[in-house]
Order: structure tokens, then C-alpha cells, then sequence
């Protein structure tokens, strides 16, 4: 699976700027005219794949739109609240993006959510978008929607991708299409115009009530076409296999779908995230997206396997693990270096490579910051990550690393993608510009005028460019805090660099308006019951656990490892070691996996309280 599969790395750039996409679904009608697939998606059903065809989802998706069209489901005026709103409650799966693209071709306009939404966001969103039909991914999902149905006057029907007892399935929609709506569909999708409304992203944030991210064809098309230019252009995807895990509702994944649409990639849907290990052996795929955080439990697991070696394996482990950590990219590190890389590679990183299905080229990294000590591990490891830098907002594209060694650059989120303008604020802030910019916050004008000012959209980030060509962020501008010594402090740099630690899970950084820096610190408690199993430390709950005093000592030392490498007023100086993970599902994190600061500072003000009592 190599770029030369094409007849010049220029092909697909050539068909899409000839052809002139305008909007999202003309993806399958440029497929058929260049090269329909075979497998253009797949996920499994019954324990086996099952695989649609170009052919098979083009038809799927013309009938889906006549079903939908004989239900009641229109464009209205073609103004954004004048369409009907279609929901997703979904894992991946090929039935989402059929759905998406039917619903896209007869004007209506698609609200995905999170399946792990909590039931009053839910409420709000379904009420705000005044969504008149769900579709859900099963029984557990349609019961969460049904049990709001009552508070959502504008609601009409629910419908499942899985078989549940009493429930309309989403194959009753096809069943509702005829020869007439068909018709229609074609006569209603040729209205459909380049600038014209194609999805509305409730972004549930850190804080707040969500906001619905109004993002147009033009929004998302140009974001399509640029990264494809800039980026998978590169890679060489065409005729490959991608797996899809990302939920398809974050924005990233969505968008990078289009790109496997447009490009003929063929996309895999994993069964869960549990089985994302077995899904890559079988797919073998050349690429995927992720987010930092399932990057790091990948290392983890590396590194815990490699904890369990023994004898000459265990010092092949850790020397080619050593080299690794040493890496740099555009840079001759000695003919000595190179060779012993080499020989790493053969005998160690070769493992970690079939762990991932032995052919991707390269790992697609956005939402969120991503260690630098892992891209550089990972990179020396012949894995490439391409950490990119967007926004719902956004569509969501500023930036990205190339494929290409020359336009990657660690610790940096990467060139500017074309046709994306970027400039630096006095104060630091990025802000973005260019066709990718959405259309505004549905229903909220008030929003949309706070982050808009003449075409600029301020991103809430900070930021700053490297050798004048790789932007760099350094923190988003909420987060940033001032002690009451009247010293800002930048949390994001801090907390990057003490993860790096294998005994540290999750921290948040704390200390506005107080003397000093402190930290909330949630061990890898799988590491950490190892290192207590060597020490002879006896525990029978995380709670005794932490508060161990070699624990506490091995924290400290710790952390007074990682001050070194921040000035006075940013190191920390007490800290609190908690007994249980943050997730989603305790309201900690967000679906990204961002921290809910404001959540977290308000579920431990007593740990907070004794960071900062006088001792």
C-alpha cells in the first residue's frame, strides 16, 4: 500500500478542482464517474464484515432521501430555520453516513450528537434545533430519546439502526420511498448551492449551554479539497483501507470521511473501543484519526508489556525505547545513531507496527494537544503522526504536519492547509480566516458577533509561529490564570509535560488568585499498583493506596523532576493524588476528552482547600 498506486500524486487534486465539487454528497457521483470501490464501506454484522459498494450506498442513500421526502422531511424556505432538523444518537457505522447523506441531498439539515450526551443537553439541543426525527444506534440510546419525546414538541418519529422490540427501524424509511420521491430527490438536490447550510455541530465546550456550529458545503468542501491537497495527497490513499473509530459526530472524523469519499478509500467502522486492537490486525488499514488520549493508552500498553519482559528482551526493549526518546526529525543525528535506529526498528518497533496492523503510514492527531514526547517516540518508530490544529468552528482545518519529514516539525501543530489565514492578536490569540469559517451559532447572533470581527474568527487559543511557517499553541486564553502575585501561568504546557510521567493518568493545573501553582493528580493506577507490588506496599483500595507515604514521596519526587523545567512562579508546589479516574460519564471530560475545568474545580474544592491551607 504505497503512493505510486496512483498515476501521478496529482490525480485526485486534478479530478476535484476539474470537476469543481460543490458540495458534500457529489462525493459519490465523482466516484462512479472515476472509479467506483467495492468495499466503499464496511463494519461488521453478525461477526463479519459487511461491505457496500459504491454502487450499493449511492442507491441506499437515494432511497433513504425519497424515504424521508414521503415522511414529511423537507427543505422548507432553505433558510437555516426553515429546514427540518434530522438528529444522530450513533456509533460509527456505514448506516450514519448514509443517513448524512441523504438527508444532505434533499435540504434538511443533519444535528449529530454524542451518543454519551447527558439527557439534558439532549433536551436542550432537540428542543433548540427543533429536530423533527432521531435516529439512534440502539435500545439503550432509543429509550434516552423516547423518555424526552413528551418535552420535544417538535419531534415526530424515532427510528434505530439495530433491531429493538416496538421501534420504527431505520430500513421503514427506505420502505417509504416510491418512484415518485425518487424523482424528486434529483430536482431537489440540484437547488442545493456551494454556500448553502449542510450540518449544524452542537459543541458541548468545557462550560456552558452548547452551541449549534452552523457550517455550510462551502465550509467543509474547501476544507476537504485543501487537505487533500496539502496532506493526503502525500500519504497516497486512493484504492487504501482507513478504520474509523472517532466518533463520526466530532468534527475531524467527519470531515475526514468526505476526504476517503472523495479520494475512493475505503472506510472500515470499528466495532467499539474495545476492539479497536482486533479491528486494526483485520483491516490493516493505511491511516486513521484519533485523539491524543488513545494515542497515550497505546503507549501505555506498550510500555506495560515492556515492564513485563525479561531478561535480553526486557534491554532490547529499553534500549530501542532510549533511541526513541532521542529522536529528531530534519536532522543527521550520525551514521551510529541511524544504524542503531535501524536494527530498533527491525527487531522492536516492528512489534508495535503489526500492533496497529503492520501497514499505517501515518496517524491523523487532533482535539486536543498531544505529548511531544509521544510523537517523537512514535515518528522514530516508522508510525508517523500528523498532529493537526481546528475547531468545529472551523471545519476544522487550520493547520496540520505534512506526511512529509520537511513540513513536520515536533512540539508544533504544523503548516497552515491552503486558503486558511492565520494572524497573531496582541495578545497572543489565534485568529483564522478564509473559507472554513463557519457560518455563525445557530440562533445566536450574540455569540457569533463576540468571536467575529471583519471575516477574523478569534479561536480562543494562543498561540505563535515557528521559523515563520509552523504554528505553535501554547494555551487557550480562558485557561490561563494569574496568581495573586499577579504572575500568569500557562496550565496546558505544564500539564502536557508532567503526563509524559508513566505514573501520571490525568492532572489539572490549578492557582488563580492564590499564592502558588498547585495540581489535582490522578495516578495510572495500572503502573502504580506494579511499582507498590515491587515495593512490598500493601493496599486494599486506591484510596489507602495514594495516601501511602512512599506513594506520596514517589509523587513528589515527581513532580520536583518536572519543575525543573518551568520558572519559579509556574512549577508546582503541593498537589493532591486522587483515588478514581475522570471520564465522561462522571462529567469530568468532555467527549473530546478536554477537561471540564470548571466541574472538576467544583467536584474537589475540598482537595483544593487542602492544597492550599496553611501547613
Amino acid at each position: 500500500m504505497i503512493p505510486y498506486i496512483w498515476i501521478s500524486i496529482y490525480n485526485l487534486h486534478d479530478r476535484l478542482h476539474m470537476d469543481q465539487p460543490k458540495r458534500l454528497f457529489d462525493c459519490l457521483q465523482l466516484q462512479m464517474k472515476t472509479g467506483p470501490v467495492d468495499d466503499l464501506l464496511a463494519a461488521k454484522e453478525g461477526g463479519a464484515w459487511k461491505k457496500y459498494s459504491t454502487g450499493d450506498v449511492i442507491e441506499l442513500v437515494n432511497q433513504l432521501s425519497a424515504g424521508l421526502l414521503n415522511l414529511g422531511i423537507s427543505c422548507g424556505d432553505m433558510s437555516a430555520e426553515g429546514r427540518d432538523k434530522i438528529a444522530i444518537l450513533s456509533k460509527n457505522r456505514p448506516e450514519w453516513i448514509m443517513v448524512d447523506l441523504a438527508v444532505q441531498q434533499i435540504g434538511a439539515i443533519l444535528t449529530p450528537l454524542y451518543p454519551t450526551i447527558n439527557v439534558k443537553e439532549l433536551e436542550f439541543v432537540l428542543n433548540d434545533a427543533e429536530v423533527k426525527m432521531v435516529f439512534v444506534n440502539d435500545e439503550e440510546l432509543y429509550h434516552k430519546v423516547l423518555s424526552l419525546q413528551g418535552k420535544i414538541p417538535s419531534l415526530k418519529h424515532i427510528f434505530t439502526f439495530e433491531k429493538v422490540a416496538q421501534a420504527a427501524h431505520w430500513k421503514d424509511v427506505i420502505r417509504n420511498s416510491n418512484a415518485e420521491a425518487l424523482q424528486k430527490v434529483p430536482e431537489i438536490s440540484a437547488r442545493i448551492g456551494y454556500e448553502d447550510l449542510a450540518t449544524i455541530i452542537y459543541t458541548s465546550g468545557t462550560t456552558g449551554t452548547p452551541k449549534g456550529v452552523m457550517l455550510s458545503h462551502e465550509n467543509i468542501v474547501s476544507n476537504v479539497v485543501s487537505s487533500i491537497d496539502c496532506v493526503f495527497n502525500e500519504i497516497g490513499v486512493k484504492g487504501q483501507r482507513a478504520l474509523s473509530f472517532l466518533p463520526l459526530n466530532h468534527i475531524l472524523e467527519r470531515m475526514v470521511t468526505y476526504i476517503y469519499l472523495f479520494s475512493g478509500t475505503s472506510v472500515y467502522y470499528a466495532d467499539s473501543f474495545d476492539t479497536i486492537g482486533e479491528n486494526l490486525k483485520e483491516v490493516q488499514p493505511t491511516l486513521f484519526t484519533t485523539v491524543p488520549r488513545l494515542l497515550e493508552k497505546v503507549y501505555e500498553r506498550i510500555m506495560q508489556k515492556g515492564m513485563e519482559l525479561t531478561g535480553i528482551k526486557r534491554k532490547l526493549f529499553y534500549w530501542a525505547h532510549g533511541l526513541a526518546e532521542n529522536f529528531e526529525i530534519n536532522k543527521n543525528q550520525g551514521l551510529w545513531y541511524t544504524t542503531q535506529l535501524a536494527l530498533a526498528n527491525k527487531l522492536v518497533f516492528s512489534k508495535w507496527r503489526e500492533g496497529l496492523g503492520g501497514n499505517v503510514k501515518a496517524i491523523v492527531s487532533g482535539g486536543a494537544a498531544c505529548q511531544v514526547k509521544l510523537i517523537r517516540i512514535f515518528t522514530a518508530a516508522k508510525i508517523t503522526i500528523m498532529e493537526g490544529y481546528g475547531l468545529t468552528e472551523t471545519s476544522p482545518v487550520i493547520s496540520v504536519n505534512r506526511f512529509n519529514e520537511k513540513g513536520r516539525k515536533f512540539g508544533t501543530v504544523g503548516p497552515l492547509i491552503d486558503g486558511v489565514e492565520v494572524r497573531i492578536a496582541e495578545d497572543g490569540e489565534i485568529l483564522c480566516k478564509g473559507k472554513n469559517v463557519m457560518v455563525g451559532y445557530y440562533k445566536r447572533p450574540d455569540l457569533t458577533a463576540e468571536v467575529m470581527n471583519d471575516g477574523w474568527f478569534a479561536t480562543g487559543d494562543i498561540g505563535l509561529f515557528e521559523d515563520n511557517i509552523f504554528l505553535k499553541i501554547t494555551d487557550r486564553k480562558k485557561e490561563m490564570f494569574k496568581t495573586s502575585g499577579g504572575k500568569y501561568v500557562a496550565p496546558l504546557p505544564i500539564e502536557s509535560k508532567l503526563k509524559e510521567s508513566l505514573f501520571v493518568e490525568q492532572l489539572m493545573v490549578i492557582g488563580s488568585e492564590r499564592k502558588f501553582v498547585g495540581a489535582l493528580i490522578v495516578p495510572s493506577f495500572a503502573n502504580l499498583k506494579d511499582w507498590c507490588r515491587q515495593k512490598g506496599i500493601i493496599y486494599t483500595t486506591n484510596e489507602e493506596m495514594i495516601r501511602h507515604p512512599k506513594v506520596v514521596e514517589l509523587f513528589k519526587d515527581l513532580v520536583e523532576s518536572f519543575n525543573i523545567f518551568f520558572n519559579h512562579v509556574e512549577q508546582i508546589k503541593r498537589f493532591e493524588l486522587l483515588p478514581n479516574d475522570w471520564s465522561i460519564d462522571t462529567g469530568e471530560l468532555t467527549p473530546k476528552l478536554s477537561l471540564k475545568r470548571k466541574v472538576i474545580m467544583e467536584k474537589y474544592q475540598e482537595a483544593i482547600d487542602r492544597i492550599y491551607s496553611e501547613k
